[in-house]
């Protein structure tokens, strides 16, 4: 993610940009390197990074503008999903039970990312699943087409693409990848993790140090890799991520409600707010507010919450993951689950490959 996150993108009700938008048509274009924005790029690549002008203006030229990307990356939301339709989505039996799975298959690799790292082995899990249901859903774009599509043709956010366009071919070089080859969302995340070409060049990490960081086929990699983004980001060891709260009787008024740490334990509790921590007083803290069909739920998120709304900016994101962590270990230790994860709704189907992933919003 993440960084991982492009920009906070609302979740909407409609759960598959891609589909929706390939279903409109398959028109693309070539990227033309002979227009004055793309050589302009390509001169820029030539001196920042020493790029042959002739080879990169020939990897461009075999890229595609595609339109159903313009279209998904600008539909406007339809609908905001409270957290009772969002979390269904993905803390469900299969995630839970996948994630079980993956947990026995790969104990080795996780449980050397999380002595690396000092990320929990089921908050990498959790994080892997929401993103890209361990792997089922990584996108099937090709990166270099969604890069150029959104950096040459989507001018509202042509500055932010085109860095991560400079970061991908700066990051295939570096990785002795053809830069045609890789594929992901719509929007150019990649891999397991949905890392952007930034986030890859700065977080990504060798986990069985083989030479290579595979994001997309190596599991050590992808495990060592989110939870090295999760500790640059302030995970804090042996510290819980969220708990949940007693809001009846609270004085919430004038409560600063962004995704930062502005509150702490005690004046949280100073304001009447009723919650279980072993954490002090004085251990940075946020109200998290999640709205539920006739009414809220809240819960209080501590300084791992936050780290975890660094791979997406979204409450209901690092809720999620946290929640789908809970299952996944209580599933596998024959624990209960904790009251934080709160009751499980049924199942519904997997979502289907098409490049639909949460790090949309910002890694």
């Amino acid at each position: 993610m993440l960084t991982l996150v492009i920009c906070a993108m609302p979740v909407v009700l409609s759960g598959c940009a891609d589909a929706l938008a390939q279903a409109t048509g398959p028109s693309s274009r070539p990227i033309d390197p002979a227009r004055a924005d793309v050589a302009a790029f390509i001169a820029d690549m030539n001196q920042k990074h020493g790029f042959s002008v002739e080879a990169l203006g020939h990897l461009l030229g075999q890229a595609e503008s595609k339109e159903f990307i313009l279209q998904a990356i600008a539909k406007p939301a339809e609908r905001t999903l409270r957290w009772d339709e969002y979390r269904p989505r993905f803390v469900l039996e299969r995630r839970i039970d996948r994630g079980v799975e993956v947990y026995g298959q790969r104990q080795v690799e996780l449980e050397c990312a999380q002595a690396a790292s000092g990320v929990p082995a089921d908050i990498i899990l959790g994080i892997v699943g929401v993103e890209t249901f361990y792997g089922e859903n990584i996108g099937k774009h090709r990166v270099l087409d969604a890069l150029s599509t959104l950096a040459f043709d989507y001018p509202p956010r042509q500055e932010f693409f085109r860095k991560e366009l400079e970061q991908y071919l700066v990051m295939t070089r570096e990785e002795s990848l053809d830069a045609l080859q890789p594929v992901g969302s719509y929007a150019g995340a990649m891999g397991l993790p949905q890392f952007m070409p930034s986030s890859f060049r700065a977080y990504a990490i060798d986990g069985d140090a083989d030479g290579k960081r595979d994001l997309w086929n190596d599991w050590a990699d992808v495990f060592s890799s989110v939870g090295n983004y999760l500790k640059v980001h302030g995970w804090r060891g042996d510290e819980p991520v969220m708990v949940p709260a007693d809001a009846n009787n609270a004085r919430l008024d004038g409560i600063d409600t962004k995704l930062a740490l502005t509150e702490t334990v005690g004046s949280l509790r100073a304001r009447g707010l009723r919650f279980e921590t072993d954490l002090p007083a004085s251990a940075p803290a946020m109200l998290v507010a999640l709205g539920v069909a006739g009414g809220t739920e809240y819960r209080v998120g501590f300084s791992n919450f936050y780290a975890i709304t660094r791979y997406n900016r979204s409450q209901m994101y690092a809720s999620a993951v946290s929640d789908l962590a809970d299952a996944i270990a209580a599933r596998r230790t024959g624990q209960p689950r904790p009251p934080a994860a709160g009751p499980l709704l049924p199942s519904t189907p997997a979502p289907s490959a098409g490049g639909w992933s949460t790090t949309t919003s910002g890694r």
